[in-house]
Parts: C-alpha cells; sequence; structure tokens
C-alpha cells in the first residue's frame, strides 16, 4: 500500500479503537492541566509570543547569515561542523567518526532529527549498539516503534502497558510499579555511559552569537550523553538558530510552558564546544551536524517558510481533535499532527504525503496554541491549493471538479436530470469517498430555485 492507503487504514483502526481513545485522552487532560498553570508564569503571554515570533521571522529570513556566524565561532573553540544535504548524507559523515573511534556503544538523548535520518538502524546495520537514554524513547526502542508524539515518545502506553514491554523484553516482574521501572532503567542506563565512546544528541537550540548548543530535558540523560564519552555528536535542523543567549530566556520558558506545562524544564545544557584546557568534564571531541533533509525547501516557499519557526513543542499535536482519534503513528512520518502535516511533504515528498495537508478539519486550534504563532491551519491551506497548482493531482479529480465547475456556472445544468437522477449518481460515484459509516445526503425532489419560482411566480 502507498502512504495514503497506509494513513487511511492506519486512523481507521485507531480511531475505533476504545482503549486507544482512553489512554490519550487521560494523557493529554494532564498536560493541559500542567499547562494552563505553566502559563500563569506570564504578565503577557501574547506579547512573548509575539516576541518570539519575531525574532524567529527574523532568522528564517536571514538564515544563511545566522549559521555562517555560528559555525565560525563554534569552530574557534575546536568544534566541527558538518553540513548535510540530506539523511544519507548525515549518516555517511556520522558514520566515518564512528568508525575512527572504533565505536561499539552510542548513548542517545531523546532527538527528532536522529528520528529523520533513521540514525539508530543505519548504525545497528554496522554492529553498533545504540541506545536510547530518555525513558521514553528507552520505552518504544524496546518495543521496536517509532516515538508517538514530538516531546512524550510513550503517550499511546498506559503504566500496565510500560511494565508488560519490560517483563517481555527483560524479563522484570509483570507487577513492577513505574518506581520500580524507572529504577531498573537507571541502574542500566549508567552503565552504558561510562561503557560508550560516543553520545549523540539533538538540539533544541543553536546560538549564532557565541556559537553554542542549546539542549533542554527532564532527566538529565542528555547531560550524561554528553559528559561521559569522549565524543559527542549533536544532529541539529538548520532552522534551531537563534540570534543571541540573551534570546533563550524567551524561547526556554515558551518551550517548556507549551511542552509540558512547567515554568522551565529540569535541566538545561549551553555546550560550547569540546573540552577546553582547564576544563573538568565533557568530550575531547564535539562535531555538530547541521541537517537540511528538506528544509530549504520548505524555505523556498514564501508562505510555509514561517513553519521554519517551529521550537517542537507539540502543543498543536495535544490540541489537534485529528492528532487525538488517530494517533501519532498512522501519520507514517517523524512529524505528526498539525506541524507535521505541513512541513512533511516538503521534507520527504509532496506525492507521497501531500494527503497529510488534507488530514484537517482546519478548526484552527493549533494556530491559537502555537508560542511562536505559526498560523498553522492556513498554512494546511496553502499547502492543498499550491499543490493542486502545480499538477499533484488525479485525473478523475480533475474530471471531478470540472463537471461541479460547469453544473454550477449555469442554471440549466444544475436542475438537468432532476433529483432521481442526482441521486443515483451519488450513489454511484461518491459512495465510498463519502464513507461507510456515513448516509449520502439525499438530493431534495424540488431544488430552492424551484420552489422559489413556484410560490413567487418567477
Amino acid at each position: 500500500m502507498d502512504q495514503l492507503e497506509t494513513f487511511l487504514a492506519d486512523s481507521e483502526s485507531k480511531t475505533f479503537d476504545a482503549e486507544h481513545h482512553r489512554k490519550i485522552a487521560f494523557n493529554i487532560a494532564q498536560y493541559d492541566k500542567k499547562v494552563i498553570d505553566g502559563k500563569k508564569q506570564y504578565q503577557n503571554l501574547e506579547l512573548a509570543k509575539t516576541r518570539a515570533a519575531a525574532l524567529k521571522h527574523k532568522v528564517t529570513e536571514n538564515l544563511e547569515n545566522y549559521l555562517t556566524d555560528f559555525e565560525s565561532i563554534f569552530k574557534k573553540r575546536g568544534g566541527q561542523v558538518i553540513w548535510a544535504q540530506d539523511g544519507e548524507d548525515a549518516m555517511k559523515e556520522i558514520s566515518k567518526i564512528l568508525k575512527k573511534a572504533n565505536t561499539k556503544t552510542v548513548v542517545k538523548a531523546k532527538s527528532m532529527t536522529t528520528e529523520e535520518i533513521h540514525f539508530n538502524e543505519s548504525v545497528e546495520k554496522e554492529g553498533i549498539q545504540s541506545i536510547e537514554t530518555d525513558l521514553g524513547e528507552y520505552i518504544v526502542q524496546l518495543r521496536g516503534e517509532p516515538p508517538y508524539h514530538i516531546v512524550t515518545p510513550a503517550m499511546h502506553l498506559s503504566k500496565e502497558d510500560v511494565a508488560k514491554t519490560f517483563h517481555e523484553k527483560q524479563n522484570t516482574p509483570l507487577d513492577w510499579t513505574p518506581q520500580n521501572i524507572v529504577t531498573h532503567v537507571r541502574k542500566l542506563l549508567r552503565e552504558k555511559y561510562i561503557q560508550a565512546e560516543v553520545g549523540v544528541t539533538g538540539g533544541n537550540f543553536l546560538i549564532a552569537d557565541c556559537g553554542a548548543v542549546a539542549v533542554t530535558e527532564n532527566e538529565g540523560n542528555a547531560l550524561n550523553s554528553v559528559a561521559h564519552p569522549k565524543i559527542h555528536i549533536a544532529v541539529v535542523g538548520i532552522e534551531k538558530i537563534i540570534p543571541t543567549l540573551n534570546d533563550l530566556d524567551l524561547f526556554w520558558s515558551l518551550l517548556s510552558t507549551h511542552g509540558t506545562g512547567q515554568v522551565l524544564t529540569v535541566y538545561n545544557t549551553i555546550l560550547f564546544g569540546p573540552r577546553q584546557a582547564g576544563e573538568t568534564d565533557g568530550p575531547e571531541e564535539m562535531y555538530v551536524v547541521l541537517l537540511d533533509n528538506g528544509r530549504t525547501e520548505l524555505l523556498a516557499q514564501k508562505e510555509q517558510r514561517r513553519a521554519l519557526s517551529c521550537i517542537r513543542c507539540g502543543a498543536c499535536l495535544n490540541g489537534c481533535p485529528i492528532y487525538k482519534n488517530v494517533g501519532g503513528h498512522a501519520y507514517g512520518t517523524t512529524y505528526s499532527g498539525p506541524i507535521g502535516s505541513v512541513i512533511t511533504p516538503f521534507l520527504k515528498g509532496i506525492d507521497k504525503f501531500k494527503h497529510l495537508s488534507f488530514a484537517s478539519s482546519l478548526c484552527g486550534k493549533c494556530t491559537e496554541v502555537c508560542p511562536v504563532k505559526i498560523d498553522l491551519h492556513h498554512l494546511l491551506l496553502l499547502n492543498r491549493k499550491d499543490f493542486v497548482e502545480e499538477g499533484h493531482k488525479t485525473k478523475s479529480e480533475d474530471l471531478v471538479w470540472f463537471a461541479w465547475k460547469s453544473a454550477m456556472l449555469k442554471r440549466k445544468a444544475m436542475e438537468r436530470g432532476g433529483a432521481k437522477t442526482k441521486n443515483f449518481l451519488l450513489k454511484q460515484f461518491f459512495k465510498k469517498t463519502w464513507g461507510e459509516r456515513r448516509e449520502l445526503p439525499v438530493i431534495a425532489p424540488k431544488s430552492f430555485n424551484e420552489i422559489w419560482k413556484g410560490r413567487m411566480g418567477k
């Protein structure tokens, strides 16, 4: 099946899965409560969002300048920068680093960009063990699943599901509590941090004026992945740049509030490069992989480039009625929900993923909750419009719309055939499209125009 057929099949399966709905509704409800409390830290939240949107717009319009500034300063401290056109290019360069270090074990912090380039699968083919150190990521890795959500990878699982997973994969007691499981995982990972030759992270922000990578987390696993291994690789999308160190004051709090409802996340680390003379910890070598992977394709769009402002807080997913029904895995891509529906066609191909831009109610909730004021539901409409104008459509679509337009422009054509013929045509050609669980509308015996003529005599 192609991507559209897979999406429709998976969406239907999850939409009618009552247990799936129960878990997602519960977890998102907990998030909603915390976000309401987190927003209380702001005297004027709208002003903060407007400032953040303006800064990200400024960066997007001058992206190449900020990136070269970052590269220049980062290199002066001994760091190395790799420009990667796509996932294959990124993994090719990363593989060289891993082979040179004779790597056997990699500890990896939570990173959506490494999900994009299929990092784990690639290094495991070379006989290297890659271990997710974020608890949610570790759980879905054990299950052989991709992350379900941008921020909370295991949102679709209950504590009983997690206990069952550990019981099946690591033979732990089936009745273990979350506390038991966390203690167990902590013990396992502490050994891996010390064994690993290489640590891999993403980066929440790249800071242009000081050539640094800012990493935000709640578990300390990213910091451990950097502190212990001799080599650190950060894989970061080129859009993650912000102008100055001072801007973190704005972005860190917006990200934590909209991502998890916290005033500030527990661990916030700024990495300026490899260990310097006189420093007691940190990696001996540090690489930053600046990943394009379709972002310049998005940058070339006059309107949709605004989606590059995204700070990956996940708020639009939690607010989206489509995401709440079909879940994160149904999208079949790294970024799900409204932001994923906007950017994925540009990152992974319009022909394969254009359907995601139509998987929206256009209710506007995603735009309302976005901390950097991305007009997401409007961008989804622009995607639809552009895809049609660029020829990403079928002949049957063209025929249907041509027939509809022809009929709508002429009253005689609209009335031709009568209600009986129209109802027959609807059943023949639109029954499957309309959906098995919805009844087709019935055309009335007389149109409004005919009724008006009969009553008014003209």
